[in-house]
Formats: C-alpha cells, sequence, structure tokens
C-alpha cells in the first residue's frame, strides 16, 4: 500500500469518471482504480513511468490510461 493509494471512500467519488467496460465488452485486465493510483503515485513521487512499482500494472498501461484519460479532459473532471 501506497500513500498514493486512493480510499473506497474517495474512488466512489470519482469513479464515474472513468471508462466503465472495455466497449469490446471484455473484462478489463486490469482495475482502473490500481491504474488511477498508480498514476497518483507517479504525481506524487515525480518517479520516471518506468520506475513504476511491479505491484501496479506495467508502466506502458499505466500511461496509455492516463494520455487517454488526459487527452479527454478526464482529470479536470475528476
Amino acid at each position: 500500500m501506497y500513500d498514493s493509494d486512493l480510499s473506497a471512500e474517495k474512488w466512489a467519488l470519482i469513479e464515474h469518471h472513468f471508462e466503465p467496460k472495455d466497449n469490446r465488452g471484455a473484462e478489463p485486465k486490469h482495475d482502473k482504480r490500481i491504474i488511477v493510483s498508480a498514476i497518483l503515485y507517479i504525481n506524487k513521487t515525480g518517479a520516471q513511468w518506468r520506475m513504476l512499482p511491479k505491484d501496479f500494472p506495467p508502466w506502458q498501461t499505466v500511461y496509455h490510461h492516463y494520455y487517454h484519460w488526459n487527452c479527454r479532459g478526464v482529470w479536470e473532471a475528476a
């Protein structure tokens, strides 16, 4: 557990801003809450994407979500 991890209460407040299910109907491979926590970890620590701890999804996956959510204005909305 990291200081940047979202509590269940905080996640419940912002969860609706993040993409629900995959458009193809497939279950997502990684929980969106974990991905958001990984992004918050990078933001809080200033670590490089490639230095993301191994208990998070792969850095490429986390960065992919960050990039797309940033382009769509999700961070401002959340």
